[in-house]
């Protein structure tokens, strides 16, 4: 039998090696991102085309390289970071593997410019594929730029497995912030398609921040800060009133990486038990600083995992750490902003006296009188309440509206009567109603979201109502999320929203559907932008769709809400009459029907 192993070439050799390392343009942003750090740049630009796929250049003013250097680091484990295998446990720099540029080199046309500080003259190289079509002296600034055109033009299957570009850039704007974000005395920007996105100037950690989300974030984060021997922890942990329903702005760093361990990221979350709701989730930027002798980031191609010699021993310290940071910021900022709280402990004068307390009394009140003045009974307070609140939607200003906010008048179908028994709210979480068909138990939540969405669905192609605000609502956002904000501005306004951009990542809203008001439209919006970040990457194929459910849930009223009577009456009538009643736009059950037949069989 004639022998079958043979040995790959180095071409095909080095593409295989290329798919660990550079899988999307991300992938090479990142490497060439660390590269200009390893090289100790003060200024690093990021030029991207077409989302990487046509261009990605990254500019840098760090140390250079000679002539020599310039050709050999392009191929297969040149690296100047590590000697000896010793070396992997005090690594102190990003890169070190030696792959990155040879399998950047290997799936695309790379160009690239470099001149040391005592040189008078740089170095030009220009690869195709691996293979050097020219080497040659170029007159260029101190530093290296690194250009890399057409990435997977020799993989043509790899390159049409990339997604659509406002994916791909999203992943490059991810990988830039959290370059970006550790290495805060570095300044950074970025360009895409000739828009400058970011504009980073190097100063401090809240600094950089603020520069990536906008100022108005760096408002809702709390100072964090802990040095022992096994860790030095330093950042930023988000205040309990802005968690989110997604995680969203969540990042730890050790030794200036980019990390994701789960058991840190709980660390945090649990000093956070007994302050937020269930299933959301605070934001937070913490550094960790470790003795490189004491973790190992040379367990995955990437590089973002990494293991602890002292693990559960940094998971303590970290939790520990955040509910400091909590507790005493918390009552640090209500004693700031709020001063009226505040009790002065200074002396009293020699010759104060206090003030006698006094107790005022009808001394005409007699208990054991047959007759008493006339007050107000608690049942006339509720009753004088609830005709206001119906006469007041008759008039066209629905105070119930205002907690469920809907702007149609409901239509009952034959199932919806009620048979003149009012609905029962149970745990201010379910409804209970008597039906034609039996017993339903409604979940308010599920319910209302139904509404909402099918409501924000019905405004699709047609010219929506906006409900003008009395005062506009500047918002701000982070580069990425105003470009994305920009994308959607043709569906919102169908919707019924009136929003205009301002530039420099800020939006002033003018109008909203009725549904809606002023309430919460940051967060609003912020959460749309997330679900649609969520939906694009999930292919979730139509955007409109995507918006009115992220919207929907929003909006809805929340489970632990408790309704008035006519609050609940309005809501069955209005779930009544939706397509689907029954079913949640997220999939869920909105209520469950207990017929005569049930309830006999759970008699017996």
């Amino acid at each position: 039998m004639s022998d079958i192993i043979n040995i790959l070439p180095d071409s095909v050799a080095n593409q295989i090696a290329a798919g660990e390392v550079v899988d999307r343009p991300a992938s090479a942003v990142k490497e060439l991102l660390e590269n200009a750090l390893d090289a100790g740049a003060t200024h690093i630009q990021l030029i991207v085309k077409d989302a990487g796929r046509t261009l990605i250049q990254v500019i840098d003013d760090g140390c250079g390289m000679s002539d020599s250097d310039a050709r050999i680091c392009f191929e297969r484990h040149a690296t100047s970071k590590i000697r000896r295998a010793d070396d992997l446990f005090d690594i102190k720099t990003m890169g070190f593997r030696g792959e990155a540029l040879a399998s950047i080199a290997a799936v695309a046309q790379v160009e690239m410019k470099s001149r040391q500080r005592d040189s008078e003259l740089g170095t030009q190289i220009v690869i195709e594929g691996s293979d050097v079509k020219e080497q040659s002296p170029y007159s260029c600034p101190t530093g290296t730029s690194i250009a890399v055109k057409n990435l997977f033009f020799n993989i043509p299957a790899r390159r049409s497995f990339l997604k659509k570009d406002s994916i791909e850039m999203s992943h490059i704007e991810e990988v830039f912030r959290r370059v970006a974000l550790p290495n805060y005395k570095v300044a950074f920007s970025l360009h895409h398609n000739g828009r400058l996105l970011y504009d980073l100037k190097g100063g401090n950690f809240a600094q950089r921040i603020a520069g990536i989300f906008g100022k108005s974030f760096s408002e809702r984060l709390y100072h964090i800060q802990e040095s022992t021997e096994p860790v030095k922890i330093y950042g930023y942990v988000g205040k309990s009133e802005f968690v989110r329903r997604t995680r969203g702005e969540q990042y730890i760093f050790v030794n200036e990486r980019f990390i994701k361990h789960p058991s840190l990221s709980a660390a945090i979350e649990r000093a956070y038990s007994e302050l937020i709701p269930e299933r959301t989730y605070p934001s937070y930027f913490v550094l960790l600083n470790v003795d490189p002798s004491r973790l190992d980031v040379n367990i995955h191609p990437t590089k973002t995992e990494v293991r602890f010699l002292d693990e559960n021993i940094i998971f303590a310290i970290l939790r520990a750490a955040t509910k400091k940071a909590l507790g005493q910021f918390q009552l640090a900022t209500e004693i700031e902003f709020n001063p009226s709280t505040e009790i002065d402990f200074s002396p009293a004068p020699k010759d104060y006296t206090p003030k006698q307390p006094k107790v005022s009394y009808n001394p005409n009140y007699n208990p054991f009188s047959s007759t008493r003045p006339s007050q107000p009974t608690q049942r006339n307070e509720y009753e004088h309440f609830f005709d206001s609140a119906i006469g007041a939607r008759n008039n066209g200003n629905d105070e119930v509206a205002q907690r469920l906010p809907l702007d149609e008048e409901p239509r009952p179908n034959d199932d919806a009567a009620t048979n003149g028994t009012a609905p029962i709210g149970y745990q201010n979480r379910f409804i209970i109603t008597t039906l034609k068909s039996g017993i339903a138990i409604i979940d308010q939540h599920r319910a209302h979201e139904r509404i909402l969405y099918e409501r924000l669905m019905a405004r699709k192609g047609s010219q929506a109502s906006a409900q003008q605000l009395l005062f506009p609502v500047n918002l701000r956002f982070n580069a990425a999320d105003s470009e994305l904000l920009n994308e959607l501005l043709p569906e919102l306004e169908q919707l019924g929203f009136i929003i205009s951009p301002l530039g420099q990542n800020t939006f002033v809203v003018s109008a909203t559907p009725p549904d809606i008001g002023d309430k919460e439209l940051q967060s609003l919006l912020e959460q749309t932008i997330n679900d649609y970040k969520s939906s694009m990457l999930q292919k979730f194929g139509d955007r409109n769709q995507s918006i009115c459910l992220s919207i929907a849930k929003r909006m809805a009223v929340k489970s632990d809400t408790c309704l008035q009577p006519e609050e609940m009456q309005s809501l069955i009538a209005d779930l009544f009459s939706c397509k689907a009643p029954d079913i949640s736009p997220s999939g869920k059950r909105t209520m469950f029907i207990l017929g005569e037949k049930e309830l006999e069989e759970k008699m017996k």
